[in-house]
């Protein structure tokens, strides 16, 4: 793979500042954006009444904690315009959630919301090894869902040409890929593993393809998911973070040059991590759900607003500005099996340790009487379609779950092209558990 660790020129002042300066950058913008929710939100101006604050308290960061939690039920309970901070005409845009599990969230932004949008996931992309002039394949979804316009703006403000695909038509991305050129695709680490399958049905190899670099977000992926798909393509797989509620893509990103985590823009977003049960604030280093306050968003101002994401907070490298590991799991994807704290993330680990297994699977939780069950279904590779082959590699990734997660699952091995795909974010988990 190319070197491509950027020039420091290159690089934002703000990017490499000592922690003072984001600090004191951090604190007047908090000052601003709290004082801005509770002059012009009735939700914040009440919660925050109820807990006994007002925004004058906050004197350093740490006066955060003082302040009450704001989750996705809040969302909805102010539907459809109900959290914003400015009126309704000075909206530029409007995002949502499906709304699958009840009321979707809405969120908005101004301008300027957009404009700032626009630069951070700039910021991202040279980060992941994009350069003014690249051709960026885009490949999340467009519409409500805020990945492909988010990568879209981000990329057309780094000054590079963009194909604006969206997600679907599996066998037009790869043929786009091939005709276009592009240098960077962004996309969900799930359905990049279904473009891979397309070069090889179509019989090219990914490796000769023009992609240099992957950058990969929407859901959690690991760091096998990572190298599988580098070596395919001999790219560079480089992870984004970002949910609506917060901004969309560009929250955090990785720097190309370590790949070592997510560095965290900490000029926009203030972190915290807390203990999922109790609330209380971790220390850097502990592992524990992802809470972000938003520094200079004008539309949907967020304060302290749970992710349900976890992961740990860690001193920055290659940027001053402190990174966040991979995202393990969600506290509300997290399967409870047999009394064990089960992760997606914790399977496909171990069926990418299995040489006789593709990298497509989905979780099923049933029940038999009062037990609990989990069936894996997973695909073959083609190598390894026949009966004996795939039996072999059931026993094996029940062995290796069980022996590295602590449960016992049933292994369903299919053959190839039996599991279903996505287009978007992966459905890792179908519950068909009676519900209580």
């Amino acid at each position: 793979m190319l070197d491509l660790t950027p020039d420091k020129a290159s690089l934002e002042p703000i990017e490499i500042a000592s922690r003072d300066e984001i600090a004191a950058t951090q604190l007047s913008r908090m000052k601003w954006s709290l004082a801005h929710a509770y002059e012009n939100v009735p939700h914040y101006r009440a919660s925050f009444d109820e807990k006994g604050v007002h925004p004058d308290d906050l004197k350093t960061l740490s006066d955060l904690s003082k302040f009450p939690f704001t989750t996705k039920h809040d969302l909805r309970d102010n539907y459809p315009f109900g959290m914003f901070a400015v009126p309704r005409d000075k909206i530029a845009r409007l995002h949502g959630s499906s709304g699958t599990t009840g009321k979707p969230t809405v969120v908005g932004y101004t301008a300027r919301d957009i404009d700032i949008w626009s630069d951070l996931v700039a910021r991202s992309i040279r980060a992941s090894g994009g350069r003014p002039g690249d051709i960026v394949h885009v490949a999340y979804g467009y519409g409500l869902f805020t990945g492909g316009l988010g990568a879209h703006y981000g990329a057309e403000r780094l000054g590079c040409t963009v194909v604006p695909v969206s997600g679907g038509m599996t066998e037009r991305q790869v043929s786009l890929i091939d005709d276009f050129k592009p240098r960077v695709i962004m996309v969900t680490p799930s359905y990049m593993l279904s473009i891979l399958d397309e070069f090889r049905r179509k019989g090219i190899d990914p490796r000769e393809s023009s992609l240099a670099v992957g950058i990969f977000g929407a859901e959690p992926w690991t760091n096998s998911m990572r190298s599988e798909i580098e070596q395919a393509f001999d790219m560079h797989a480089v992870d984004i973070y970002g949910l609506s509620e917060i901004m969309g893509p560009g929250v955090a990103n990785e720097c190309v040059e370590t790949k070592d985590g997510l560095h965290i823009w900490e000029d926009h977003f203030y972190p915290e991590i807390i203990d999922p049960v109790t609330g209380e604030v971790l220390p850097d280093g502990e592992m524990g759900e992802l809470v972000f306050t938003t520094l200079s968003k004008e539309a949907l101002p967020m304060v302290r607003y749970r992710t349900r994401d976890l992961t740990r907070l860690l001193p920055g490298t290659a940027r001053s500005m402190r990174r966040m590991e991979k995202i393990t799991g969600r506290s509300d994807d997290m399967i409870i099996l047999r009394g064990v704290n089960v992760f997606p993330t914790q399977i496909e680990e171990q069926i990418l340790k299995c040489a006789g297994l593709a990298p497509h699977f989905q979780i099923e939780l049933s029940r038999t009487g009062r037990m609990d069950d989990m069936t894996v279904h997973v695909e073959c590779t083609l190598a390894a379609a026949d009966a004996e082959a795939r039996a072999a590699s059931a026993r094996e990734l029940a062995h290796h779950i069980k022996s590295t997660v602590g449960v016992s699952a049933r292994i369903d091995v299919t053959e190839p092209g039996q599991v279903a795909r996505s287009e978007g974010k992966a459905k890792r988990v179908v519950d068909n558990r009676p519900k209580a």
